[in-house]
């Protein structure tokens, strides 16, 4: 696995296992990996970088709106303004767009991402399903948050312990059976925060 939002020494610290003993790596890791991916799928969105820039294309519909700043286009995260280069067309026709502000302002700052560009003067495309958007970037967060690393941990110590509990349930003479949820309610407070609209 890669891109995992915790370290597996973190994890086996939290256990109390020896640093040095690599009896519960293989499944400490898998959970590492599965409670990472399971809190972007929880968020709608990722947090590790992209370690070079990339493309992606978006289409106008939907994702541009008009606003006292001018036209702002939604786009996913974007974690270093490194390589940004911001074209509009289509196919194989594509032209630099230049005079575009980034927002929210300070993210980067404040260990945010940028969601958005905003043409101040002008228009992003006349909406129809020709006009594309292609932005190349290094897509994610500028670094993970705290509150996704401890969700990381958290969740990951659950996973590794399903081992004692694979029917979902655990309990104990003093007081009984207990269906784990989904969710460790823990993780879903951390990243509610985080979460995009209609995720979680």
């Amino acid at each position: 696995m890669a891109n995992e939002y915790a370290d597996l020494a973190t994890v086996k610290a939290a256990l109390n296992l020896a640093d040095g003993d690599p009896t519960s790596d293989a499944m400490l890791t898998q959970a590492l990996g599965a409670a990472s991916r399971g809190i972007d799928r929880l968020t709608g969105r990722r947090f590790w970088l992209d370690a070079a820039p990339v493309q992606r294309v978006y289409r106008l519909t939907g994702r541009v709106a008009a606003d006292d700043d001018g036209d702002r286009l939604v786009v996913d995260d974007i974690g270093s303004l490194d390589g940004l280069v911001v074209e509009t067309g289509g196919a194989t026709t594509w032209s630099p767009v230049t005079g575009y502000l980034t927002a929210p302002d300070n993210a980067h700052l404040d260990g945010e991402p940028i969601t958005s560009l905003v043409l101040p003067h002008g228009r992003w495309g006349t909406r129809d399903s020709r006009t594309r958007v292609r932005v190349t970037a290094r897509f994610g967060w500028p670094a993970v948050p705290d509150e996704v690393a401890q969700a990381t941990q958290i969740q990951a110590l659950r996973l590794y312990r399903r081992k004692d509990s694979p029917d979902g349930v655990t309990g104990s003479a003093e007081w009984g059976v207990v269906r784990l949820s989904r969710v460790d309610p823990d993780v879903a407070a951390l990243v509610e925060r985080l979460q995009l609209p209609g995720m979680g």
